[in-house]
């Protein structure tokens, strides 16, 4: 390290700008509030940011950075979005800058060196598209959507569900049409024998099977008195 760094970086401690500043808290020891600082969001955030912001705001505080960055998130987390959607417009106005300055480049290499035309031009579109994306997140930020609700009808028509599997249905469907098969016949078979009954039976006669109620039926009347007479 030569003379001079050595310089740069004792003025860079003597400022103490890297320095962190925490306050103490009972029951915690200041390694645990640095992990705890070190891994937080705003931590992280305002470190990366106060590195990118050297070039024109100097060499921040951290402690004054991270301070900053939880102030500006506390306001969103209360619902106030105005920072959000400067940030959003400020963006969009610096990614136009970026397309527009882009498509210079392209235009002023065209014709002569197409590789660089095409890289400027693939260059200053993507910027052109981020910019457009910008300005769409912005809109809904300051603009919501309202709820869309849809309703939603279900209706089922005799709906019947069967456990078994498609053998089972098979044969269970087998088995009852057989069976209504069988009863139909005994239905026929009796319907049309006791209609040949009715049919080929006259009044006071009997058929060959019939001879012992044949004989119960002779006996009444005048005919069953003369007997006793004699």
């Amino acid at each position: 390290m030569t003379s001079k760094a050595k310089k740069a970086a004792l003025a860079k401690v003597a400022s103490g700008a890297n320095v962190l500043q925490i306050t103490e808290e009972k029951d915690k020891t200041r390694e645990r509030l640095l992990a705890e600082v070190g891994f937080s969001p705003c931590g992280a955030s305002a470190n990366t940011a106060r590195t990118y912001a050297l070039d024109f705001a100097g060499e921040l505080h951290i402690t004054d950075a991270i301070a900053v960055m939880q102030t500006k998130v506390a306001r969103v987390q209360r619902g106030d979005l105005s920072e959000v959607e400067a940030t959003l417009a400020a963006q969009a106005v610096a990614l136009d800058a970026i397309f527009n300055g882009l498509a210079k480049r392209a235009a002023q290499n065209m014709g002569q060196y197409m590789g660089a035309t095409e890289t400027y031009l693939r260059l200053a579109l993507k910027a052109q598209a981020q910019c457009r994306a910008t300005l769409e997140t912005l809109a809904e930020v300051k603009y919501p959507k309202a709820p869309t609700f849809v309703r939603q009808q279900n209706v089922a028509y005799q709906q019947q569900v069967n456990n078994g599997s498609a053998t089972d249905d098979s044969e269970t469907s087998t088995r009852t049409h057989a069976h209504e098969k069988s009863v139909n016949q005994s239905n026929e078979l009796l319907e049309t024998q006791h209609g040949e009954r009715l049919v080929s039976r006259t009044a006071g006669s009997a058929s060959g099977n019939d001879s012992t109620l044949e004989a119960v039926g002779v006996v009444n009347g005048a005919a069953d008195s003369g007997r006793k007479g004699a």
